[in-house]
């Protein structure tokens, strides 16, 4: 089997994953996207599957969706990757298959960013609708801090601060829920545990094993194919009265952190899914 990788810095979980093909005796291409040029004009490429693992989400759905026109399966696929890189969308898709969410607002002036969260009331987190790693989100208490942080992402101007994604606060117990989710099974699940609003195992947050019950299973599943399905994360978390709300949805997750906590090989799991897919072409 021909197997390409997308990736460009080779993080602890490209290690793993390298490591988890060379186990298995499976020969793969790493496809540094710093360096490749792609003829637009071309169809044929040597690959009978290729993982997706970019940093920057721009190069990742650029790149996959030539090699989806191509003919290519890809873990996970361009349409995957437009729905989860961009959080309106993704929560656009959530609603469609109904998979329970915060609720959100969406506006286009600072004016009507305001009228908005006065709407769903105060406190409200305002993100970007493109971004990873919590950055830029803000949880805003009350209106003054309303108009001075939307005045600053007005000043900023770009196409994506002049969008306001503004989703009502949901006071969560010190924690949120990630589930790892590989085709049509939920492979694991952790907390991630923080005082601050942004639980990120990359910004601090905590990880512990969290069970699989069925009802974490199913909505995680539900959540998956509402995007498109592959091999994704999904971040859920848990209200004050017991309800679980499906918050967003990584299609280039990050593990590392995981696989020890859950005791689940996430790489080897990662792996079968993409033999799997490559198989079907």
């Amino acid at each position: 089997m021909r197997i390409g990788i997308l990736c460009s810095r080779v993080r602890a979980e490209e290690k793993l994953l390298f490591a988890e093909l060379e186990r298995r005796g499976l020969a793969y291409e790493r496809v540094d996207d710093r360096e490749r040029i792609f003829d637009l004009h071309r169809r044929d490429y040597p690959f009978d599957v290729v993982l997706e693992r970019c940093i920057q989400h721009s190069r990742a759905l650029y790149m996959l969706k030539i090699l989806n026109d191509a003919g290519v399966p890809t873990v996970n696929t361009y349409q995957v990757a437009l729905t989860c890189g961009d959080k309106f969308l993704t929560t656009q898709a959530l609603i469609e298959h109904s998979v329970p969410t915060p609720r959100c607002l969406l506006a286009f002036t600072p004016e009507s960013a305001l009228a908005a969260m006065e709407q769903l009331g105060f406190p409200v987190v305002l993100k970007p609708v493109i971004g990873s790693w919590g950055r830029m989100v803000s949880k805003i208490n009350d209106r003054d801090a309303a108009e001075a942080i939307l005045e600053h992402r007005d000043v900023l101007g770009s196409y994506q601060h002049s969008i306001f994604y503004i989703q009502e606060y949901i006071d969560k117990p010190g924690r949120d829920i990630r589930t790892f989710v590989a085709g049509d099974t939920c492979i694991a699940g952790i907390y991630r545990t923080s005082p601050h609003l942004i639980t990120n195992t990359a910004r601090g947050g905590v990880a512990s094993n969290c069970p699989i019950t069925p009802a974490l299973a199913d909505l995680s599943l539900r959540a998956a194919q509402a995007v498109g399905g592959g091999v994704v994360a999904i971040d859920l978390l848990e209200t004050q009265d017991g309800r679980l709300l499906v918050n967003e949805v990584n299609y280039t997750m990050e593990f590392r952190n995981s696989i020890d906590t859950t005791g689940v090989d996430i790489p080897a799991r990662i792996v079968d899914y993409v033999v799997q897919t490559g198989r079907r072409r």
